[in-house]
């Protein structure tokens, strides 16, 4: 069943839809954050990824391979024995034997999170079959003190009206996104004093509320990225949509293998469950009655092979548009999801969010910090003052937006 699944979304995400309506964002410019990515920040994360593992022969050999594949520039084929050659085969057709900087960005980011998971024998039949490459830096994350003191934080909501917390467990779902391990590889942790600002470019919140009144039977979908610092604010803010009715159902996606090093999978959501559900006070209050949700059914995990495809959400397979169909709303999390809903191409940050978003099946929303250069739907006065700071706020996740269509 899994290999079907995996064929018939090849096959509709090789046909593609829809017309170009903007350059699809590369590599190859000199100096550009998409650039700067895969000549810099891949490198480095498959050295971190060797030294986190007593990995044997064959994966450094491995390893290495795939960094000479990045310096010579040329992009390889998987090997023939590979469970998923096939369908890649598909998906990578005009890009083989090119250059990575010349393919599509979302294209060649997916593809070298799968060569490195190659390359480490995840989906092998060794000793590293289904060993996640980036768990040590997902656990330390977890155990740091930056989570403690979050998680000491909410006993700041109790008692606070319902209205006012939802408020703020919201931006705290926005901008827990900043905690994203692969944007750290190479930027390093923000300053703790003398940066910028963070700032909403768009807040649409009320929007998003007005699609979750109180007191409905909706189910919610929310699409996860990150896991640790990230996935427990969404928690939270899920245990208060169930809580406070603005859901009578949550069904929270995940990735179903390792992906932009921090992605959640189905491991990472019961570990923050279980730092939640540990936890004294308000921390520990949710995640007991997140424990509870999911063994009622009123909380779900669900995932699905598309979401580790290298395509737009516009050409997601039918099972998954007719979830999502199902939902009150579709709520999609982080810079990656923001690129493959409204398309990684090089938009006018002016065109309209609701446009762009009109081939998602049914009311969603954006949660999303600004680490990538895509953006649209923000104001023209708003632009003009974003692009007059100097700031480089289309990527340093010192900015976010919260975007929502009806």
């Amino acid at each position: 069943m899994t290999e079907k699944i995996h064929r018939a979304t090849g096959e509709q995400a090789a046909r593609g839809s829809g017309p170009l309506r903007a350059p699809v964002v590369r590599s190859d410019e000199p100096g550009s954050f998409a650039r700067g990515v895969l000549a810099e920040r891949h490198p480095a994360l498959v050295r971190q990824v060797r030294d986190a593992f007593p990995y044997g022969r064959r994966q450094h050999e491995a390893l290495d391979a795939l960094l000479d594949e990045i310096a010579e520039d040329v992009v390889r084929p998987l090997p023939d024995a590979d469970h998923d050659h096939e369908l890649w085969a598909v998906w990578g057709r005009e890009h083989f034997g090119g250059s990575w900087y010349g393919a599509p960005f979302l294209w060649a980011e997916n593809y070298f999170y799968r060569r490195l998971l190659g390359a480490v024998g995840y989906f092998g039949t060794g000793p590293w079959s289904g060993v996640d490459p980036f768990a040590p830096f997902k656990r330390a994350e977890l155990r740091g003190n930056a989570v403690e003191e979050e998680l000491r934080a909410l006993d700041a909501l109790t008692g606070v009206p319902a209205g006012r917390r939802g408020a703020a467990l919201l931006h705290a779902s926005l901008w827990g996104n900043r905690a994203d391990l692969g944007f750290r590889v190479t930027a390093g942790e923000p300053a703790e004093s003398g940066a910028v600002a963070p700032a909403l470019v768009a807040d649409d919140s009320a929007t998003l509320w007005r699609l979750l009144p109180a007191g409905t039977t909706a189910t919610v979908a929310v699409v996860a990225d990150n896991a640790g610092r990230e996935l427990i604010p969404d928690l939270v803010l899920i245990d208060h949509l169930l809580a406070h009715g603005h859901a009578e159902r949550v069904v929270l996606y995940v990735k179903p293998s390792p992906y932009f090093v921090s992605d959640a999978m189905t491991a990472d959501v019961v570990d923050c469950l279980r730092r939640l559900a540990e936890a004294p006070g308000e921390a520990g209050r949710s995640g007991s009655r997140l424990w509870t949700a999911m063994a009622a059914g009123t909380a779900e995990i669900r995932t699905h092979p598309f979401f580790c495809a290298p395509f737009p959400y516009e050409q997601m397979p039918d099972d998954l548009r007719e979830e999502f169909a199902g939902a009150a709303l579709t709520i999609l999390k982080g810079d990656l999801n923001y690129r493959r809903l409204v398309g990684d191409r090089r938009w006018d940050a002016t065109e309209p969010f609701a446009r762009l978003t009109a081939h998602f099946p049914g009311p969603v929303a954006a949660l999303r910090t600004l680490k990538s250069d895509v953006v649209v739907g923000l104001e023209q006065g708003v632009l003009e003052n974003l692009e007059r700071s100097g700031a480089a706020w289309r990527t340093s996740g010192t900015h976010a937006l919260i975007q929502a269509r009806g």
